[in-house]
């Protein structure tokens, strides 16, 4: 029987860089008007279970819908990229993963898997867990800001290069670009790129997604003020703060926000900084942008990609792109 190997773990960001940027990001963020924050910082470990919960809520149909997809085309897309290594950006629990796991140990030549991730919990979760099931496989897991150019593990080999999720969604159209392009120049000419895309639809059915019966989705947009408040000695209720979604038409969006219910001052300990809020006045937590299959290849190219394989459901709810570098 083949025995399993202990995860390596390498740390790309230290908590104290980490506290670092948080306070860059909340000076610059919240201390002009209008007032946002990346969504980055949801995922301290509770952001991390509170997001795993959002999953498998009836209204996020997001995470099932991708993985039948997954499941479809997994064969396929072993067999066409032929991996050795498969690295995943934002890996979470890397549950989704399993089914390409699955499949290119299935066709005997995955060596190797590395999920990124900005909390060390969700990464040495994932790779110890990963590690217990696929004995032999040689798991890396990188605690790091995938929006900075990591250095990207198994160089050595064929890497099928995973973002899925829609993550790509909370960029901003320039950004999604420029991200793009850094993953395009640290990957090798036969390596490949999957990404996950959530695609315009109802308005009714995007903002349930984000707004679910349950207030999952309200507890974790505001565990980002509990992060603030932990890191930066910050005061925040978040009671204080009632939970948002909206759908953006003209941009094809949807936008979270945090709106205060009352007129308060609220300090940053750290920053010696002091917040006035009116009743009324948000701040933008998160941006998920939509597509179609015009915009989305539109902007794989502008990245550097060309789409080798785009797939989707019956219901057309979301797709999955195989890119390839160009």
């Amino acid at each position: 029987m083949e025995r399993s190997k202990e995860p390596e773990i390498r740390r790309e960001i230290d908590p104290g860089r980490r506290r670092e940027t948080l306070a860059a990001d909340v000076r610059e963020g919240l201390g002009t008007r209008p007032r946002t924050l990346p969504p980055k910082y949801f995922y301290d470990a509770r952001g991390s279970e509170l997001f795993e919960r959002i999953t498998r809520l009836p209204e996020y149909y997001q995470t099932r819908t991708e993985r039948s997809i997954l499941e479809r085309v997994a064969p396929w897309l072993v067999r066409e990229v032929g991996p050795g290594a498969l690295v995943e950006f934002g890996s979470g629990s890397a549950g989704k993963t399993e089914v390409l796991l699955r499949a290119g140990r299935g066709q005997g030549h995955l060596c190797g898997y590395a999920p990124i991730d900005v909390s060390p919990e969700a990464v040495e979760r994932a790779a110890r867990r990963i590690g217990r099931r696929y004995p032999g496989l040689h798991v890396i897991g990188v605690v790091g800001d995938f929006q900075e150019d990591l250095p990207l593990p198994f160089e050595d080999e064929v890497r099928l290069v995973l973002f899925l999720g829609s993550t790509i969604g909370n960029f901003e159209a320039p950004a999604a670009a420029a991200f793009l392009r850094g993953v395009r120049r640290r990957l090798g000419p036969s390596d490949a790129f999957l990404v996950g895309f959530d695609l315009v639809k109802d308005r009714g059915r995007l903002v349930a997604a984000y707004d679910d019966a349950e207030g999952v989705t309200a507890e974790f947009d505001r565990n980002v003020l509990r992060v603030i408040d932990r890191e930066l000695d910050a005061d925040f209720d978040p009671d204080a703060f009632e939970h948002r979604a909206v759908w953006n038409e003209e941009k094809a969006r949807i936008e979270m926000h945090l709106v205060s219910v009352r007129p308060q001052t609220v300090r940053v300990g750290a920053l010696g900084l002091e917040l006035e809020f009116c009743e009324g006045e948000s701040i933008r937590t998160e941006l998920s942008h939509k597509y179609t299959r015009r915009s989305a290849s539109a902007l794989l190219e502008e990245g550097g990609f060309g789409v080798a394989r785009w797939e989707t459901d019956p219901g057309g709810l979301f797709a999955v792109a195989l890119g390839r570098p160009v």
